[in-house]
């Protein structure tokens, strides 16, 4: 594993700091782990060469579970050219995994969004029709509504009859389960169209998701 390297320091001819007793470049100073993954200032675990106290204790499935010298333990890592990684430095001794950083931080990384997406707080999405919609309209306001509901959120559709139009509630309610046909793969009609006001209100909540079945 590489050595972050400080500033000023002056690096001899031919590159790279000089092994005890050999002749390459950086690296673990005993030899033989990748140079894969070059420990950052904040690194999040402390692995490998990081890990200075004398015992671990070794959990996972690709090792036997117990305590171990330090030493040893950074060599199985060696071995199987993975990372020796503190997971539970409060421990006593701490506890550690031999695994491969970097996919750890990927898959870690991953599921942090995977939660966060599905934490997601649905919001309510207005859209307005009036009784003289016109089928262009129409369209352009159901292409919303279908992608508010991809999103998880609710849609209220309403009829908005101002003056004389509250006497074509018919036609508003024509809108409305025009409106549930048009979204039915993606959402459903919670509740039949009612008035409130002047308006003609109705509620679609987002269609959930079909479980893949097993080939």
């Amino acid at each position: 594993m590489a050595v972050p390297q400080k500033g000023g320091f002056n690096r001899p001819p031919g590159g790279g700091f000089k092994k005890p007793g050999g002749t390459g470049g950086g690296g673990f100073n005993k030899g033989g782990f990748r140079g894969r993954f070059a420990p950052r200032k904040e690194a999040e675990h402390r692995i490998n060469h990081f890990i200075r106290v004398p015992q671990v204790r070794l959990v996972g499935d690709n090792v036997e579970v117990g305590v171990y010298n330090t030493q040893d333990a950074l060599r199985m890592a060696q071995e199987q050219e993975l990372d020796l990684v503190e997971i539970s430095p409060q421990a006593d001794p701490p506890v550690c995994k031999i695994i491969d950083y970097n996919k750890f931080l990927y898959d870690k990384k991953k599921k942090e969004k995977e939660m966060k997406a599905n934490s997601k707080i649905s919001e309510v999405k207005e859209i307005r029709f009036t009784p003289n919609t016109d089928d262009h309209d129409f369209d352009f306001k159901a292409k919303h509504a279908e992608g508010f509901l991809k999103d998880g959120n609710k849609v209220k559709a309403y009829v908005q009859f101002k003056g004389r139009a509250i006497q074509f509630q018919e036609r508003g309610q024509l809108i409305i389960l025009k409106f549930a046909e048009r979204l039915a793969d993606v959402g459903i009609l919670e509740s039949m169209p009612k008035m409130e006001g002047r308006r003609m209100l109705a509620m679609f909540a987002p269609k959930g998701k079909k479980k893949k079945e097993n080939s």
